[in-house]
């Protein structure tokens, strides 16, 4: 074969690489402007309904047979049916006041002309709100923090399955627009910000208590705070009550995705019990982890039981040889987690106020929805999987439940069939 035709010419991975950017920017053009298109067409769509219904005095009886027509006549259209076009009515009616400002005309998604490189949908967004997120009382909702995306905008970016669950789940509008604003800079999907939603994520983002407006610069401080949760909801995990601090690392490590997904965004895991030398002694820090957006190490230290006061300087002397350790010039000061089963406040306070490293105390719960006597009661993931994993015939019968009175009197004797004589 011609050497010449195996020849990569000189400036083609570059041009290669510009063809491949312009694809990628124009499927993300595509798939943001159709996601906003769509809800803005829903809204629209609520909007005409419900002004139809005032002006004429219609009632609820013409979204079926609405539905049925536009079912006939765009029989490729899927979100025509009866149930969504309710949803377009009730999403019209929450949102009345933010009209769409653009005009409902996809914009063109791909040009010759050279344009800059478009990050995701999701990197588009200004950075997380430097303030506290919404609290959980509703005389705190009456502001939204100038540093965040408006509101006008985030709604129509959120998708519409996303919409859907936050109008069925979440009744408080200002609370509603945290979820958004975290679906955004998260990109979680409908099944997370179900699970969010459900263990009150927004009640509990920036509730540690720490040191770090003292030790940190406002901006870092800031985004520190609202990077750690209090309480943490390990639902995920299956433990007797009399579990052991290894055990409860152990678990969390096998449910990795989880507990990732639980510490929020950013967090990086690095390593488990990971070794410290100082002189002649090994320590050993129970999790690791890097913070990509806070740019620094932070340090993890699981406790069975209530916090105590010797806990914060255990961390303070972790944090002091991660830094001298493992810290880079670039990198943030590292920061430390203690998590405890119970934590009272005013202690917590008092033993962060004393040290010079940046360090947070959380709570974290195991379950929201058993019975602290019916936690242990009740077989562990792993019990279930050995068992099932037995032989059928080793496996334990199922005891015989007992016969209601009506079954035992309503039981009647059966006859006996005789075999057939068998020819000889």
């Amino acid at each position: 074969m011609n050497n010449s035709i195996r020849a990569v010419p000189t400036g083609f991975p570059v041009l290669l690489a510009e063809i491949k950017d312009r694809v990628q920017q124009a499927q993300t053009r595509a798939i943001l402007s159709a996601n906003v298109e769509l809800v803005r067409l829903y809204w629209d769509i609520g909007r005409l309904i419900d002004e139809r219904q005032r002006r004429e005095g219609w009632g609820a009886a013409v979204i079926p047979r609405l539905s049925r027509e536009l079912r006939n006549d765009l029989p490729e259209e899927k979100g025509c049916s009866e149930r969504n076009i309710k949803r377009m009515l009730a999403f019209y009616r929450e949102y009345t006041d933010l009209q769409p400002a653009a005009p409902m005309v996809p914009p063109p998604v791909a040009r010759l002309a050279p344009v800059e490189k478009v990050p995701p949908p999701v990197a588009q967004l200004p950075d997380t709100p430097k303030t506290p997120p919404f609290a959980a009382t509703s005389r705190d909702h009456g502001s939204i923090p100038s540093s965040v995306p408006r509101v006008d905008s985030i709604l129509w970016m959120v998708p519409w399955a996303h919409h859907v669950v936050l109008m069925e789940k979440v009744k408080d509008r200002a609370e509603r627009f945290w979820y958004m604003r975290q679906t955004l800079a998260n990109g979680w999907s409908r099944n997370v910000l179900l699970t969010m939603i459900q263990s009150q994520a927004h009640r509990r983002q920036g509730k540690a208590v720490t040191n770090f407006d003292r030790l940190l610069p406002p901006p870092q401080s800031d985004l520190a705070r609202q990077a750690l949760k209090d309480p943490y909801i390990f639902d995920f995990l299956t433990l007797d009550e009399s579990f052991h601090e290894r055990e409860l690392e152990t678990h969390l490590l096998r449910a990795l995705e989880r507990f990732l997904l639980e510490l929020g965004q950013g967090f990086a895991f690095v390593g488990r019990q990971v070794r410290l030398d100082v002189g002649d002694e090994d320590f050993y820090v129970d999790l690791l982890f890097y913070h990509l957006k806070l740019r620094c190490f932070i340090v993890i230290d699981l406790k069975i039981g209530e916090f105590k006061p010797e806990y914060a300087g255990k961390m303070n002397f972790y944090l002091s040889i991660v830094d001298d350790r493992l810290r880079q010039a670039s990198d943030s000061p590292s920061i430390g987690l203690i998590l405890c089963q119970e934590r009272n406040r005013v202690v917590a306070e008092y033993a962060l106020r004393g040290m010079n490293k940046p360090i947070g105390v959380a709570e974290y719960e195991l379950t929201r929805t058993l019975p602290s006597t019916l936690r242990s009661a009740l077989p562990t993931v792993e019990e279930i999987e050995a068992e099932l994993s037995k032989p059928a015939a080793r496996r334990k019968p199922e005891p015989a439940k007992p016969a209601t009175a009506r079954q035992a009197t309503s039981r009647r004797p059966t006859k006996k069939l005789s075999k057939k004589k068998q020819r000889p």
